[in-house]
């Protein structure tokens, strides 16, 4: 399998919530709103990812055929191309971390890896018990969310790891959502718990290396100013007073 650009140091991890199908393509069963600027900006999150070495951990919604969906349409079914994430989603190499009872994970899933995959039955993420192990014992620097949806999935994931102790950032305007208020309102929420919010330009903006310039010009001006840049010399007539 061919690997995008090399395989990261994890430490940071972008999350991916739910990018698939079901969600993200005109027509599909549960469309979120804004759908074409969201999949421009979910672009610019991955294109960022391949040219950095960002590690990802995707979190992707799946059902069973037979599973009531009690308030919402079928989607995101086992096998079918709406439960499918979209291409530029996917990195390589990467590894499907299937869900069961169990908390053991393969081993040496960060060394092999530039992309975990977790399934999720329910809601709420970290009820996964392997995806909970895993974003939990993990201690990267910062945890960055985007994908879908901001009302639900992507809240309880951020508080959850928030309550973990974890460093959380939120890109905005790189998370769906089915009402514009109410994302309103979970932005404030998540803003007031002291995640951090933020958006694709600032997330993908080069780093600013002005004011190591600044200071390479200052250490090469006082190199070639050796005098200025002596501590003073005391006259025998002040080291007698000040004596």
């Amino acid at each position: 399998m061919a690997c995008d650009l090399y395989l990261p140091l994890w430490n940071r991890v972008l999350l991916d919530v739910c990018t698939q199908r079901d969600f993200l393509t005109p027509g599909c069963p549960l469309q979120v709103a804004h759908l074409h600027a969201l999949i421009a900006n979910l672009e610019r999150v991955f294109d960022w990812v391949r040219s950095s070495g960002i590690a990802v951990v995707s979190l992707v919604e799946s059902h069973r055929p037979t599973e009531p969906m009690r308030d919402f349409p079928q989607h995101c079914i086992d096998d079918t191309p709406g439960h499918e994430k979209l291409p530029f989603t996917l990195l390589s190499p990467r590894t499907i971390v299937e869900t069961d009872n169990y908390l053991s994970l393969p081993p040496d899933l960060q060394a092999n890896n530039r992309q975990l995959i977790f399934r999720k039955r329910t809601r709420d993420i970290l009820s996964n018990p392997k995806a909970d192990r895993f974003l939990t014992s993990w201690r990267p620097e910062e945890y960055i969310i985007v994908g879908v949806g901001l009302e639900r999935a992507i809240r309880g994931l951020a508080l959850g790891l928030l309550a973990r102790h974890k460093t959380v950032t939120v890109v905005t305007d790189a998370c769906g959502c089915w009402s514009s208020a109410d994302a309103e309102l979970v932005v404030r929420q998540l803003g007031a718990k002291q995640i951090r919010l933020t958006t694709v330009d600032e997330l993908t903006r080069p780093p600013v290396v002005v004011a190591k310039r600044r200071l390479l010009r200052l250490h090469r001006s006082r190199r070639h100013h050796p005098v200025s840049s002596r501590p003073a010399r005391l006259s025998p007539r002040s080291r007698v007073a000040n004596g």
